[in-house]
């Protein structure tokens, strides 16, 4: 599987293609908007779209997904359905950031625990990781040791847990429950920002990291 991100948006947020290198066929994963520079990707790129994938329900996550569902002809898959809330004020959510209006719209398929998405021949193992959103999710690609982790994880800090119905013990217990044990190696794309791996934030990230721990007891200061 390979993978190329493209930041869009004022908010700089990472909408990644990938794609199975044997068949060329791709999903857009977390189009937050932008939607002619998406589709100028996919064409320099000659890959065949299949799906659009989400993590959340946040605006610069989504905010291109409706029209890029219908103009390709595509179905949207996930995420979780606890974020559905999210999903179905996207108006409000635009008002809110200033950003042009977007519609709301129904996912095809709701995500859970332990579901899987094809991608081409590539399979995609699907984890719930609540905290950030309570129906974030994220996609684990085991062969390629990669996963995109929405705004769960990021290098050297974690997702933010201040928006509506955000929990930050539950977004804790995600990382060091669901993501961590995917090993040490597993490189992340996460939501903004560079890349990272799971075992360089198990060192050092200062939230979740090894100095954030004193005791074998998560340092509950974060």
């Amino acid at each position: 599987m390979d993978f190329r991100i493209l930041p869009v948006t004022p908010f700089q947020q990472n909408c990644t293609l990938i794609w199975c290198e044997h068949t060329r066929r791709a999903a857009i994963i977390d189009p937050g908007g932008e939607a002619a520079r998406i589709l100028a990707l996919i064409d320099e790129l000659k890959l065949t779209p299949e799906r659009i994938l989400l993590t959340h329900g946040h605006l610069d996550h989504v905010g291109a997904a409706g029209d890029l569902a219908a103009r390709l002809d595509l179905p949207i898959t996930g995420p979780h359905r606890d974020d559905a809330f999210l999903i179905h004020a996207l108006p409000e959510q635009c008002e809110m950031f200033g950003m042009p209006p977007v519609r709301a719209f129904e996912p095809d398929q709701w995500l859970t625990q332990g579901d899987t998405v094809t991608v081409g021949e590539a399979t995609l193992d699907v984890l719930h990781c609540p905290g950030h959103t309570p129906g974030h999710v994220v996609f684990h690609h085991a062969a390629g040791g990669l996963a995109q982790v929405g705004d769960v994880l990021f290098q050297g800090s974690i997702g933010r847990t201040d928006f509506p119905r955000g929990n930050h013990r539950d977004l804790i217990t995600s990382i060091t429950e669901r993501l961590f044990p995917l090993g040490d190696e597993v490189r992340f794309i996460p939501g903004h920002g560079p890349m990272s791996t799971f075992g360089q934030e198990r060192r050092t990230n200062p939230f979740v990291g090894a100095a954030s721990r004193g005791g074998g007891r998560w340092d509950t200061a974060f």
